[in-house]
C-alpha cells in the first residue's frame, strides 16, 4: 500500500467533501478522485474498497474534530462546574459548525449506518470511543452527571447541529444561549 500519509488526508479530506455535498450515493472513488484532483484510481490505491474509504473517512472526521492541546490545557486548569461543561459543549459544537462539510458527511454517514450494518459498525466504534473520552473528561474535570446526562447531551447536540446546519427553526436564539439552557435544564 501507498504510504504518503499527506496525500492520504487530502484524499480523505475530498471524500469528506464529496460525502457532504453529494450524500453516500454520490462517494465513489472517481468523484472523490476528481474532488482531490489525483489521477483517476489514486483513490482506489490508498482505499482499496468502499469500506476501506469509509473507514478512512471515518479516521479523519476523528482527525479534524480532535480538541486542540491548548483548549484541552485551559480546561484542565479551570474550575469545575456547570460554567466549565457550558465551554466544553460549545468547543464541540463550534468544531462541529466550522466545518460543516465534517458534520454534514458525519450525518451522511450516520444515515448509511442505519443501513448498512458494516458502515454502523465503523462508525458506532469510533462513536462510543467518543463517548467513553467525554464522559471521562467529565469525571475527571469533577463536574456534575454521568453517562445518562452525557447520553442526553449528544442526543441534544446531535439535533442542534442537525438544525443548525440545515433548516434551523429558530435563528433568532443563538447556539450559546441554547447550550447554557441545555446545561441548566440536565445538569441540576
Amino acid at each position: 500500500m501507498v504510504k504518503n500519509d499527506s496525500r492520504r488526508r487530502t484524499i480523505a479530506d475530498a471524500g469528506l467533501a464529496v460525502l457532504a455535498r453529494e450524500g453516500s450515493r454520490g462517494l465513489t472513488h472517481r468523484a472523490v478522485d476528481v474532488a482531490a484532483q489525483v489521477p483517476i484510481g489514486t483513490t482506489s490505491n490508498y482505499f482499496r474498497s468502499r469500506d476501506a474509504l469509509i473507514e478512512g473517512l471515518v479516521e479523519r472526521i476523528g482527525e479534524r474534530l480532535a480538541p486542540s492541546a491548548d483548549d484541552l490545557e485551559r480546561r484542565s486548569k479551570a474550575a469545575p462546574g456547570p460554567a466549565l461543561f457550558a465551554d466544553y459543549l460549545r468547543d464541540i459544537v463550534r468544531r462541529l459548525t466550522d466545518d460543516r462539510d465534517v458534520t454534514l458527511a458525519l450525518f451522511e454517514l450516520r444515515l448509511e449506518g442505519g443501513r448498512r450494518p458494516e458502515v454502523a459498525a465503523v462508525l458506532g466504534a469510533w462513536q462510543r470511543a467518543g463517548f467513553d473520552a467525554d464522559v471521562a473528561f467529565n469525571t475527571a474535570a469533577g463536574l456534575p452527571g454521568g453517562r445518562r446526562e452525557i447520553a442526553l447531551f449528544h442526543y441534544a447536540i446531535d439535533g442542534l447541529l442537525l438544525d443548525r446546519l440545515t433548516t434551523p427553526i429558530d435563528q433568532e436564539t443563538s447556539t450559546d444561549d441554547v447550550i447554557d439552557d441545555l446545561v441548566a435544564g440536565l445538569i441540576r
